[in-house]
C-alpha cells in the first residue's frame, strides 16, 4: 500500500519536473514549419501529458488505497 502511494508521488514528481521540458519542446515545433491542424494537434501534447501525469498517479493512489480497504 505504502509502495504505491510513494509510487505515485514519484510520478507526480517527475512529471511535474518534466512538464517545463515538454512545454518548451511543443513550442520549439510550433515556431518549425508546423501549421495548421498539425499545429494544432502539437499543441495539446502539453494537456495530454499532464493529464497522463493526473490519471497515472490517481491510479495509484486509488488502487493503494483500495488495498488497504479504505475505498
Amino acid at each position: 500500500m505504502l509502495a504505491n502511494i510513494i509510487g505515485g508521488f514519484i510520478v507526480i514528481l517527475i512529471g511535474i519536473n518534466l512538464l517545463p521540458v515538454v512545454a518548451d519542446q511543443v513550442y520549439n515545433a510550433q515556431q518549425g514549419n508546423v501549421t495548421g491542424a498539425a499545429s494544432t494537434i502539437v499543441g495539446l501534447t502539453t494537456l495530454f501529458f499532464a493529464l497522463g501525469i493526473m490519471s497515472t498517479s490517481v491510479s495509484l493512489s486509488v488502487g493503494a488505497l483500495r488495498n488497504a480497504g479504505l475505498i
